[in-house]
C-alpha cells in the first residue's frame, strides 16, 4: 500500500479537562461534533469535528478534527487534543475545511485508519463530498494519506452514484474482514473492503429497511449480532422519534451478517438540544457507551455542538439482545430561580394541530430563544395555503393568576405580506372564564415587532387557560404564515417552579 510523503502538522499539547458532566467540554471555549469513539488498550479516544460557526450563522463551519481521551469515563477527567488534523494537511487532492464526521479504526496491521469525508479540491462531481483514508501508527497521528491517488468513495468510485458521500462508519470484524457504510439524506450504502483497508471488495449494497434513516450510521458487533445505530428523522404527531422533521432521534437495527439484511428495532435516544444527532457506540472496560452531540454547552447552538457520553444498557433476555433507551445526563445545573413567568408549567396547543412538521410547539415554552433560530425552535403555521388567523394556547393543571405576557414573533417577510411568514397584522389575548373566552382588560397595547420580546400588561385574571389570537398578515384570501419563538405568561409576583404542577396533556378545561 502506497502512502504519501507529506506528514500532518505537529500535534498540539493536550489540555486536561475536569468535566462536570455532559457535555464533556461545556464552557464554550471549543465546540465539538460528530463524535466517533475508538478504544486503544486502556484508553478511550473520541474523534470529533470542530464547530466554528459564529452564534448568528446557520452553517456547518468545520475546518479541523480534534480528539478527547480518558482512561476512566467515571473520573470525568479527559485530555483534549485540539486541532489534530485538517483535511488539506493530509489529502493533497482535497479542499480545505469541511472536516465532517469521520471515524478511526485499527486495522489488522495494528495501524490506525481515519475515514474522512472531505470535499474534492478539483470539482469533478455534482456533489463534491468524497471519502478519503489516512493512516497513522497512533490515533494521535501523525497521519498520511493511505490512498494518495484520491478518495476511495465519490460519485464515480467505486461505482457511479448520485448520493452525498459522507458519514462513513467502518468495522473490522473478528475474522479480520472490513466493512464500510456511508450516506445521508435517507440514502445508506455499504460494502466490504479488502484487507488493505482502502480497496473495494465486491459491489456496494443499498439499505432501505431501517425506518427513518437519515444519516450518521454507526456499525458495530456485540456477540453474534451486528448493530446499526443511526440518526432517524421520521417525523409526525405520533412518531416515536420526533414531531419536527428538523430534529433527529437515534434509532437502531440488527442483522446476523455485517451486510444485512437489516431489521429496524426502535429508538434508543430521544431528540437532543441540537437539530442534528450523531451516535457512536462502543464497549470500554466492560461497559457500553454511546457518544453523541448536543447544543448544551455555553452559547451552544445547532452549529455549535458539543460531545456528550452516556452508558448503554442491554436486555439480554431477548434475541437479538435489545438496546435499552439511553438516559441522557447533564452536568449539574443551578436551580431554576423563582420567576413571574409560569408558562413552563403549562401544556401548549394551537389552532393548526397537527403542527406542520418543520415546527415544534414545545418550543413555545421551553425558555430558549436562539440568536438565529431554525424552524423547530418555534411554533409556526406556514403552509402553501394559510388561513386568516391562528391561535396558540396554554393550559395549566390548576388556576393561575396572570397580569402580563411577553411574546416573541418571528418573520422572514415584512408585515403586510401575503406570503412567507410575517408578524401578525393584529393580535390579542383571551382567557377562559367558565365556559367562555374573554379578552383581557385594560391592556397596555399589542405591539407586533419581531425578533425581540413585546410586552403586554393587563388587569389580573385567574384562569387555567390563556390564548394568543393572531390575525395573519395579507388580504383577499392570501395570507402569510405566523411564527412565535417564545411566549411567556406572567404572574403578578414571582412564583417558585415547585409551586405549580406541570400540565402534561390537555384536560378539556379550555374547551374549543
Amino acid at each position: 500500500m502506497a502512502v504519501s510523503a507529506g506528514w500532518a502538522q505537529t500535534l498540539p499539547a493536550p489540555q486536561t479537562i475536569h468535566s462536570a458532566g455532559n457535555p464533556i467540554l461545556s464552557d464554550g471555549s471549543y465546540y465539538s461534533a460528530d463524535p466517533a469513539p475508538v478504544v486503544v488498550g486502556d484508553t478511550l479516544y473520541i474523534l470529533a469535528g470542530r464547530d466554528e460557526a459564529p452564534a448568528r450563522v446557520n452553517n456547518f463551519i468545520m475546518n479541523e478534527w480534534q480528539l478527547f481521551s480518558t482512561k476512566k469515563v467515571a473520573s470525568k477527567t479527559w485530555l483534549h487534543y485540539p486541532g489534530i488534523l485538517r483535511p488539506e494537511n493530509v489529502f493533497a487532492w482535497s479542499k480545505p475545511g469541511h472536516a465532517y464526521a469521520g471515524q478511526i479504526v485499527q486495522g489488522r496491521d495494528k495501524r490506525f485508519y481515519l475515514y474522512a469525508p472531505v470535499q474534492e479540491g478539483k470539482r469533478e462531481h455534482e456533489d463534491p463530498f468524497v471519502i478519503g483514508v489516512a493512516v497513522a501508527d497512533s490515533p494521535l497521528g501523525p497521519w498520511k494519506d493511505a490512498h494518495p491517488s484520491g478518495p476511495i468513495i465519490s460519485q464515480s468510485v467505486p461505482e457511479p452514484n448520485r448520493i452525498q458521500n459522507i458519514d462513513p462508519t467502518v468495522m473490522v470484524d473478528k475474522d479480520g474482514r472490513v466493512y464500510i457504510y456511508w450516506g445521508t439524506f435517507g440514502r445508506l450504502r455499504g460494502m466490504e473492503l479488502e484487507s488493505d483497508m482502502v480497496t473495494p471488495k465486491g459491489k456496494a449494497i443499498t439499505v432501505d429497511t431501517l425506518t427513518g434513516f437519515f444519516e450518521a450510521a454507526w456499525l458495530f458487533r456485540r456477540k453474534d449480532t451486528y448493530y446499526m445505530v443511526y440518526a432517524d428523522n421520521k417525523a409526525g404527531a405520533n412518531s416515536p422519534c420526533t414531531p419536527a422533521v428538523y430534529h433527529a432521534c437515534i434509532a437502531y437495527g440488527t442483522a446476523s451478517s455485517p451486510l444485512g439484511p437489516w431489521t429496524y428495532q426502535g429508538v434508543i435516544l430521544d431528540v437532543v438540544s441540537s437539530t442534528t444527532s450523531h451516535p457512536g457506540v462502543i464497549e470500554f472496560k466492560g461497559k457500553w457507551y454511546m457518544v453523541y452531540h448536543t447544543a448544551d454547552a455555553k452559547d451552544g447552538g445547532h452549529f455549535r455542538r458539543s460531545v456528550a457520553i452516556d452508558t448503554v444498557e442491554w436486555d439480554d433476555s431477548v434475541s437479538p439482545a435489545r438496546m435499552l433507551k439511553v438516559k441522557q445526563t447533564h452536568e449539574p445545573r443551578p436551580p431554576v430561580p423563582p420567576s413571574r413567568n409560569v408558562a413552563a408549567a403549562a401544556f401548549a396547543t394551537a389552532s393548526n394541530q397537527p403542527i406542520p412538521s418543520q415546527y415544534w410547539i414545545a418550543a413555545l415554552n421551553d425558555g430558549i430563544v436562539r440568536p438565529n433560530p431554525l424552524p423547530p425552535d418555534m411554533w409556526g403555521s406556514w403552509t402553501q395555503h394559510n388561513p386568516a388567523g391562528q391561535w396558540i394556547q396554554y393550559e395549566w393543571a390548576k388556576p393561575v393568576t396572570l397580569n402580563g405576557s411577553r411574546i416573541q414573533f418571528w418573520n422572514d417577510h415584512p408585515q403586510g405580506a401575503n406570503a412567507g411568514v410575517a408578524a401578525p397584522a393584529a393580535w390579542h389575548l383571551e382567557y377562559r372564564d367558565g365556559d367562555q373566552w374573554k379578552p383581557v382588560a385594560n391592556t397596555s397595547g399589542y405591539p407586533t415587532a419581531t425578533r425581540s420580546f413585546v410586552d403586554v400588561s393587563f388587569d389580573p385574571v385567574t384562569t387555567r387557560c390563556l390564548r394568543a389570537v393572531m390575525d395573519a398578515s395579507g388580504k383577499d384570501s392570501q395570507y402569510a404564515g405566523l411564527a412565535v419563538e417564545e411566549w411567556e405568561a406572567l404572574a403578578p409576583s414571582v412564583v417558585a417552579p415547585s409551586a405549580l404542577p406541570h400540565a402534561t396533556a390537555a384536560s378539556g378545561a379550555c374547551g374549543n
